[in-house]
């Protein structure tokens, strides 16, 4: 099981890598990195797990995080209706996304970032990923709102990118033009 003490923080080289594909079919070792990263995210959302455990919330992860430089992310989050996503892939990819961005009014946060980075992180309102299963088959995705906001925020581990690099260093508060704010 990972705890806390498995997550890599901002700083670690790991997170600035390019993360390698992940050959298919994928190896035993790979799908069980893969199970673990899902394995963590559910369990953060239970709050007994949290309190045993001294987890920190989250939605997303991914390989990096836990200093394995590879293109796995796990995903597990509703959406404004209620409907769940729960992913768990290799190899993600974002295949379309809208012109129109969105962003999270609060900010975003990572599991990777123990200090506070405040300001607006523009995002794709909607994407399409496509990624590989813990089998080996082809999954594609439409997301929007908060899912859409997560995928693109691991997807980003993958190529070493952090969310605060994406926010204005001046003005970390602009408004973003044509974006759908997201309580």
């Amino acid at each position: 099981m990972l705890t806390m003490k498995d997550i890599i923080r901002d700083g670690h080289p790991t997170l600035r890598k390019v993360a390698k594909e992940v050959p298919m079919p994928p190896s035993d070792e790979d799908k069980k990195t893969l199970q673990l990263l899902m394995e963590y995210v559910k369990n953060s959302q239970d709050e007994e797990m949290v309190k045993k455990y001294g987890l920190r919330p989250g939605i997303g992860l991914a390989a990096p995080q836990i200093n394995v430089s590879k293109r796995m992310i796990a995903v597990h989050v509703t959406d404004e209706n209620g409907k769940l996503y729960s992913y768990a892939l290799f190899n993600p990819k974002i295949v379309s996304h809208s012109v129109e961005k969105a962003y999270l009014v609060k900010g975003e946060g990572c599991l990777s970032i123990d200090e506070p980075h405040p300001g607006f992180v523009p995002r794709y309102a909607r994407v399409t990923v496509k990624g590989f299963d813990i089998d080996g088959k082809e999954v594609k995705i439409r997301a929007k709102g908060l899912p859409s906001i997560c995928f693109q925020h691991e997807i980003d581990h993958l190529n070493g990118i952090l969310f605060y690099d994406h926010i204005d260093q001046e003005q970390p508060f602009k408004p973003i033009e044509n974006a759908i704010p997201i309580k």
